[in-house]
């Protein structure tokens, strides 16, 4: 019989390791072998059952499973999900969550663009570090937005990342919307826009949120105001990303709309290597799921709630 067929120096050699605290090493020199064959103990213990090991994640992480689930659904790098406990006070907690992990995430010398809306202004208030980041640069992927809240405003959100990070910012200096296409066309050719969607496009991460329909849309009020309907009664649109409504299938919908917008383009956002969406809401999720069907984001910050409906939109 080989050692490893012997289940009651299996039994021993787990007590030792599990139980009592012992190093591999510490039970190498008393079994009287390799610390190698302690570690290939172990494994066989847990392969033969001797051993099982637990992680109870229930209290401590209950939305792990959920997690998992749009994660493997989607190809996702990572899901994080919190409680929901009601509109306002689910944006703060995922504005707060999107915070923690942009933190873990960022590295000295990258480029962070920001799109704008409340969600992205609950998570740049949350943020708290100690740690500095001079040579990160926080740049606006889109326009402003006309008479709504300022501190919704990419640009706004930028320069207070930059404040609170120690770190560097842009400015775009345009609306997120003008009068025509031909207009877009001349502010796309200023050297000053051009600047700052170049180095947008060149970023390292991406910190975006993710609109509803246009009814939902506080963005589409400001500007066409009560006859916005018109623009999208026989269209497609489910939601938008950085301010370019998508269809379901998460492409840049046929709308006057996305022609007039002043924003980087869907086909640019897959090119920068991270995109974080933060959004929640069920009014949201076939503007989530569109983004995550059309490869438009890495990782999803949301609520408990949008990401139950979001399964249930499969």
């Amino acid at each position: 019989m080989s050692f490893f067929e012997d289940r009651r120096l299996l039994v021993k050699i787990a007590h030792m390791y599990y139980e009592e605290g012992a190093t591999q090493s510490q039970i190498a020199d008393e079994i009287g072998v390799s610390r190698s064959l302690i570690s290939k103990y172990l494994s066989k213990a847990r392969e033969l059952g001797i051993v099982e090991i637990i992680i109870h994640d229930d209290t401590i992480h209950p939305f792990r499973q959920l997690e998992g689930k749009i994660e493997r659904l989607y190809g996702l790098r990572e899901v994080v999900c919190v409680p929901n406990l009601g509109n306002e006070s689910s944006k703060a907690r995922v504005g707060a969550a999107a915070g923690k992990y942009l933190l873990r995430v960022i590295r000295d010398g990258q480029t962070i663009g920001v799109s704008s809306g409340t969600t992205i202004h609950e998570m740049v208030e949350a943020i708290s570090t100690n740690q500095q980041f001079p040579t990160v640069t926080f740049v606006p992927l889109v326009g402003g937005m006309g008479n709504e809240r300022v501190d919704i405003h990419a640009n706004h959100i930028a320069a207070t990342f930059a404040e609170r990070m120690q770190a560097q910012y842009k400015l775009l200096h345009a609306p997120v919307v003008v009068d025509s296409k031909e207009a877009k066309e001349i502010f796309m050719r200023q050297t000053s826009i051009q600047n700052i969607f170049s180095l947008g496009t060149k970023a390292n991460i991406a910190i975006v949120g993710i609109g509803g329909t246009p009814e939902h849309s506080t963005m589409v009020k400001s500007y066409l105001g009560q006859e916005h309907q018109e623009y999208f009664d026989q269209s497609d649109v489910v939601g938008d990303i950085c301010y370019n409504f998508i269809n379901e299938h998460g492409q840049a919908s046929n709308v006057s709309w996305n022609e007039k917008v002043i924003a980087l383009e869907v086909e640019k956002l897959k090119d920068i290597p991270l995109v974080v969406g933060v959004a929640c809401g069920v009014e949201k999720v076939k503007a989530i799921k569109a983004s995550l069907e059309g490869k438009l984001i890495d990782v999803l910050v949301t609520d408990e709630q949008t990401a139950k409906a979001l399964l249930e939109e499969v």
